[in-house]
């Protein structure tokens, strides 16, 4: 969201500061830890990737880590490796 795109256009930061905070209040967040980091390194040692693409594992290694199974994104291409782990789900049908 920090990033114009054509979804979402410019978003004040102060407005996405304040989204971040009233989600916490909703929603568990899901911290890196141990459980996480070695998630993170078997699946990077397991599927091929490099680069920007570490960030989608940590995602994934961080689901696997908490139990989530359902990934919801706009960039499903980018999660397609790791169909056979998680549940992606288009944003936009």
């Amino acid at each position: 969201m920090t990033r114009p795109g054509l979804l979402t256009g410019s978003v004040p930061i102060g407005s996405l500061t304040a989204d971040v905070q009233s989600f916490a209040t909703m929603f568990r967040i899901a911290e890196d830890g141990f459980t996480v980091t070695a998630r993170l390194l078997h699946l990077v040692q397991s599927i091929a990737g490099g680069g920007k693409q570490i960030h989608d594992a940590n995602i994934v290694a961080t689901m696997l880590a908490y139990g989530i199974p359902k990934l919801l994104t706009h960039n499903t291409a980018d999660f397609a490796r790791f169909a056979t782990m998680i549940t992606v789900v288009p944003l936009v049908p």
